[in-house]
């Protein structure tokens, strides 16, 4: 069962309530550098990016904003640390969410000019706990788990004392049990839609195992209601690895789900070149698919092949040199490695 949630709106994009899970990423440009920032964003956008956040370091970056939204389609978010006036001018130049990091802007009259700056604006509020930053509390007993929370308790007590409520809230921890275990935590505390991650993974084989096992486990609960992906590599694998959770967990849809096995000995064909073959194919037109071909085996043995092959839409299970192509169940034709992924292509409609 998914948590019940406050809805909240992120320039075009609904998040929380019965919303479907929105994936994030982060520009990794200077924001004041628009010409490349931009082009950033249009990358995220074309693999499928709805949501784009911006380092605000200075008032160059925050005066960026309104050129570089112009230039978008997707809702763009302002992180700031430290200095409580660059949130004002990133919702003066069009920011669509502001984030505010509870463990460098802690202040009550910096916050409570930034509340009232995003009244006016109609724009929310996340409140991001790192553990990085987050705040001692004055009690080392609590473990980090506890202090991200009790960060987060903390500041939204203050902010809603005035009586704001448009709010998103993030506790991401470097490590999974502790990111988990805060999120559980603060799921039973409130009612505000949570943004899941884990921070500083690693490069992107390790920062994707490390996310997949903690916002995995997180959405099998139903926790959660966006999704960033952190790693040390370009934010386009942010987004790759945030949709393949997705699909993985059955929540989203954004293409056919290839199976394809791992080879052994008894494979003849060269699978991982076919498969490869047919991920780049799919990529290409990956928003254009709209045949109901939501699965495709691509075996490379008699063990599994066939049996994977009839489950799927549309399956590939090869022998000695030469495959069989099945269409819901059916064998249809007989194929080479040569031709086999033109063939199955032509059957969704992909040339």
């Amino acid at each position: 069962m998914r948590r019940k949630t406050r809805v909240v709106k992120i320039g075009n994009i609904y998040i929380g309530g019965k919303n479907p899970i929105a994936i994030q990423s982060m520009a990794k440009t200077k924001t004041a550098d628009i010409e490349k920032t931009i082009q950033q964003i249009k990358q995220l956008q074309a693999v499928g990016c709805q949501i784009v956040r911006l380092a605000i370091k200075d008032s160059q970056d925050a005066r960026a904003i309104k050129k570089i939204k112009a230039e978008i389609k997707i809702p763009l978010v302002a992180d700031i640390h430290f200095h409580w006036g660059l949130a004002l001018e990133a919702i003066d130049q069009g920011a669509d969410k502001i984030r505010l990091n509870p463990g460098n802007i802690h202040k009550d009259h910096e916050i409570r000019e930034i509340i009232s700056a995003l009244k006016l604006a109609k724009i929310p509020l996340r409140i991001g706990v790192n553990s990085g930053s987050v705040k001692d509390l004055n009690s080392r007993r609590l473990n980090m788990s506890e202090r991200l929370v009790a960060s987060a308790l903390d500041y939204i007590r203050i902010i809603e004392k005035m009586r704001f409520y448009d709010l998103v809230i993030s506790l991401k921890a470097s490590g999974v049990r502790d990111t988990v275990e805060a999120y559980r935590k603060i799921s039973k505390l409130c009612a505000y839609p949570l943004h899941l991650g884990v921070t500083a993974t690693g490069l992107t084989l390790q920062g994707a195992v490390k996310s997949s096992l903690a916002i995995g486990t997180l959405l099998l609960e139903g926790i959660g209601d966006t999704i960033r992906i952190s790693l040390t590599d370009k934010p386009q694998e942010e987004v790759k690895v945030a949709k393949y959770i997705l699909e993985a967990l059955d929540l989203r849809h954004f293409g056919p789900q290839v199976i394809s096995c791992p080879t052994c000995g008894r494979c003849t064909v060269d699978l991982v070149k076919i498969v490869r073959q047919l991920e780049n194919k799919l990529a290409s037109g990956y928003w254009q698919l709209a045949t109901g071909a939501t699965k495709l085996a691509v075996m490379g043995c008699v063990v599994n092949g066939p049996g994977e092959a009839k489950e799927a839409d549309l399956g590939l299970a090869f022998g000695k040199k030469q495959g069989l192509l099945f269409k819901k169940g059916r064998i249809i034709k007989k194929v080479s490695q040569l031709n086999c992924i033109p063939s199955l292509l032509k059957e969704i409609n992909i040339k």
